[in-house]
């Protein structure tokens, strides 16, 4: 059986994918900081729970003995838009949240990956439209998310980003959005529709799987058409 990890996977998209990716016949372990949220998603999805922090590089050597042994699928989902109390508060964190996360599991992990093994992390349309320090960690998800896949590509390995538009029934946007900026997010897509965790985790779960093991250090777009790929 192939074995994954989602980290961030206790609620919305993260949690979607871990849904995803158990029905598909993965053993999924989720990880997060919220323990509690953490184990009551694990149990509705049929996952099972690691909690700690992905931030901290202490906490990650530390989960490394709980987390398995070898893995077949790596999901960097861990992250969102951060507030600081200054400028320069904002923008580290935003970074820490997004990039740094990503990096600390992806390299703690990397001696553990299978061949052919799938990393994906989640990036976002603000990483390529704007969105300030959030958009500028995204983007530089991206840079590292290419740099990663000719680090790893000799062993079959694959590394990409789906990178997602406006998402409902996730935390993300919480009491920031308001009926006219849902409104002015939904009139920017083609299909006129906002997106849901479904939605990604279905092309997450594509990018993992042993089909797709010729599309490498690619940015997935899921948004719609409110920004188009060319």
């Amino acid at each position: 059986m192939r074995t994954a990890v989602v980290t961030g996977g206790g609620t919305g998209i993260g949690r979607a994918i871990a849904a995803e990716l158990v029905a598909r016949g993965l053993e999924v372990v989720i990880t997060g900081r919220r323990a509690d949220v953490l184990a009551a998603a694990a149990e509705e999805v049929g996952a099972r729970a690691v909690a700690f922090d992905a931030a901290d590089p202490r906490a990650v050597e530390a989960a490394l003995a709980e987390l398995p042994s070898t893995v077949d699928v790596l999901v960097n989902n861990a992250g969102g838009a951060v507030d600081g109390a200054d400028l320069r508060s904002r923008w580290l964190a935003n970074y820490e949240a997004n990039v740094v996360t990503a990096v600390l599991v992806t390299t703690a992990l990397e001696p553990r990956l299978a061949d052919q093994a799938r990393v994906v992390t989640i990036g976002s349309i603000a990483g390529r439209r704007g969105g300030d320090a959030y958009g500028a960690a995204k983007a530089a998800v991206e840079a590292w998310t290419a740099e990663l896949a000719f680090t790893l590509g000799g062993r079959g390995i694959t590394a990409n980003v789906v990178s997602p538009g406006y998402v409902e029934d996730t935390e993300f946007f919480g009491d920031r959005m308001t009926p006219q900026r849902r409104e002015t997010l939904v009139s920017q897509t083609a299909n006129g529709r906002p997106g849901t965790p479904a939605d990604v985790a279905a092309a997450v779960a594509f990018l993992v799987s042993p089909e797709a093991g010729h599309i490498t250090g690619q940015v997935i777009a899921v948004n719609g058409g409110a920004a188009l790929g060319r």
